[in-house]
């Protein structure tokens, strides 16, 4: 067995391979360039193919940034291994300890001191490890020194037969009487909700703000809560990876959480959804709060990740 760096002669075997060996994350060869390939942090370098002979055996994308995340920047001291599988019929013959071995000396060789499996933004495949879906990719990073973290969820909702009832209507109506607006996002608000977006939550929701707005499309997508002063204080959207059914994120300042206003506003999202012809709604994760929300909206759970790091003090 080889090891060598990223060659796109592979490319049909590698994503061959990686639908074989993660069945719930297919894929398809535009997506693969879309989301290794055409990022801007993608070294071929730290792209390993394990060779058997001439047959692909395995595959390990790392990821060292090399250009600054928002307000993350370069994170200097972190790696990401992205994605890794081996070829079932190959497996238990050290493939995988040897492509992990290897990632993990030339990230540390950069200054890497802490890798995170998945969870690299914005590209990522997956918020963690999917136990129950990939149980030995569990227990095969926790024998090689990684530590399971926070837990998040993949939950989704079918929408066929969603109605405005009566009860949200007068929610809305009790909303507007204190001096709110729920509407669609209007250009006039764009840097009012673009600040709004950084401010409270960071430059990861403010960019998928903007790349609606780019693609033309925030007007559909995005909703709007203003204040009595006609500011933004929460807002929700959807289809930000391109898909219609996708919903979020969605945020409310955090001085009127005491006001309804998070599940009014996702009512509303769900309705125009519904309107839309868009009975499916799933989003990729949430926390423990946030499914208490969701579950009270009548969202269930389908996947469960683990966040896993491993980390070097020296």
């Amino acid at each position: 067995m080889r090891i060598i760096k990223y060659a796109q002669s592979y490319e049909k075997k590698v994503i061959d391979l990686w639908n074989e060996t993660l069945p719930v994350d297919a894929i398809t060869v535009d997506k693969f360039r879309n989301q290794v390939l055409f990022d801007e942090n993608f070294d071929e370098e730290l792209c390993y193919l394990a060779l058997e002979e001439e047959s692909l055996a395995g595959f390990l994308l790392a990821i060292k940034r090399k250009f600054p995340y928002l307000e993350r920047g370069l994170e200097p001291e972190r790696g990401f291994i992205s994605v890794m599988f081996v070829d079932p019929a190959m497996q238990k013959k050290g493939i995988g300890g040897a492509l992990l071995e290897k990632a993990e000396g030339d990230l540390r060789a950069l200054g890497v001191k802490r890798i995170t499996l998945g969870a690299y933004s914005p590209n990522y495949f997956f918020p963690g490890i999917d136990g129950e879906n990939y149980p030995a990719a569990q227990s095969f990073f926790e024998a090689h020194g990684y530590v399971q973290g926070d837990v998040s969820f993949s939950m989704r909702k079918d929408l066929h037969g969603f109605r405005k009832t009566k009860e949200m209507a007068a929610r809305e109506e009790e909303l507007q009487r204190q001096g709110f607006s729920l509407k669609a996002f209007d250009h006039r608000y764009t840097l009012k909700l673009l600040t709004f977006a950084r401010d409270e939550f960071g430059g990861g929701w403010k960019r998928n703000i903007l790349i609606s707005l780019r693609q033309g499309l925030a007007q559909e997508n995005i909703l709007l809560v203003t204040d009595p002063a006609d500011d933004v204080v929460g807002f929700a959207m959807r289809m930000i990876d391109g898909n219609p059914m996708r919903f979020g994120p969605i945020g409310i300042s955090e001085k009127v959480r005491n006001y309804g206003i998070g599940g009014i506003l996702f009512d509303a999202m769900q309705w125009e959804m519904a309107k839309r012809g868009v009975y499916h709604l799933y989003f990729v994760t949430t926390d423990i709060p946030g499914r208490r929300f969701y579950e009270r909206h009548g969202l269930e759970v389908f996947r469960t990740f683990h966040a896993y790091d491993k980390r070097w003090e020296e």
